[in-house]
């Protein structure tokens, strides 16, 4: 397991060198909430389909996940400093601007850079986001937060059926639960519509057709300027990510084949 520090904490990541033919780039893969590197890209076939095709893949645990550090003050998952931890590792291997993909909390974690490090990205790719980004709180507010959900004794107890299934895909993982408890009470809000205006990297944004967190991609994408929208028939956030449409979709658009 290969280790940086960033912020006082060492954080596991994966650098893999692509064999064979010249590399067609770096790609930096930023994960989902509740996960890791291992499970959201490696066990679901992104490192193969990226390796397959040239690419040398950059993947980390976030903090408060997988092999990485995991504080339990949510003073340690600020946005400055979960998208520190992204440029701190392209630091850290020597690599000025690449390709981003983040799904999720990775993908809000992507669009951050794009925006704060428009340097470092070359092409960004956000999957499992869209409308529902700019939807306002649900009123009545929820009976539990997804931080109460995390320190919930037993998931049973947890109402919502979305964070029901984050609580026991975190204890399925083995995660530490008050880590990621502080995390979604750290990280801060999602940038503003008229934030996203400015990302001038090519954008791609894929959702499934049945993501009801993420919403419809089209929204999202018609926010940025020139960015791309497709949307995964029968899928919802979580079988989304494996689907052989979406590595075809990535793909599709970093050949400059996507229409």
């Amino acid at each position: 397991m290969a280790t940086f520090q960033s912020g006082g904490l060492t954080l596991a990541y994966d650098d893999i060198e692509p064999s064979g033919a010249a590399a067609a780039g770096a790609v930096l893969l930023a994960h989902g909430f509740a996960t890791s590197r291992a499970e959201n890209w490696r066990r679901l076939g992104w490192y193969g389909a990226f390796e397959r095709k040239g690419y040398r893949v950059v993947a980390m645990d976030m903090r408060g996940h997988g092999e990485s550090d995991k504080p339990h003050d949510p003073a340690a998952y600020g946005r400055d400093e979960l998208v520190g931890d992204l440029v701190r590792l392209l630091d850290h291997l020597g690599l000025g601007r690449v390709d981003l993909m983040g799904y999720s909390m990775g993908a809000r974690l992507s669009l951050q850079m794009a925006l704060a490090h428009p340097d470092r990205v070359a092409n960004l790719m956000v999957g499992g986001v869209g409308g529902r980004m700019f939807e306002p709180p649900k009123s009545p507010a929820p009976a539990m937060t997804m931080a109460e959900a995390m320190r919930a004794a037993d998931p049973e107890t947890v109402p919502d059926k979305t964070m029901k299934g984050f609580r026991l895909f975190a204890d399925q993982q083995g995660e530490d639960r008050l880590a990621l408890a502080a995390f979604t009470e750290g990280r801060g809000a999602a940038p503003a519509p008229d934030e996203l205006a400015a990302i001038a990297a090519p954008t791609l944004v894929v959702a499934g057709a049945r993501d009801e967190m993420a919403g419809d991609p089209q929204a999202l994408a018609d926010i940025i300027p020139g960015a791309k929208a497709v949307t995964l028939p029968a899928c919802d956030h979580f079988s989304a990510i494996p689907h052989a449409l979406y590595k075809a979709a990535v793909f599709d658009f970093l050949e400059g084949w996507l229409e």
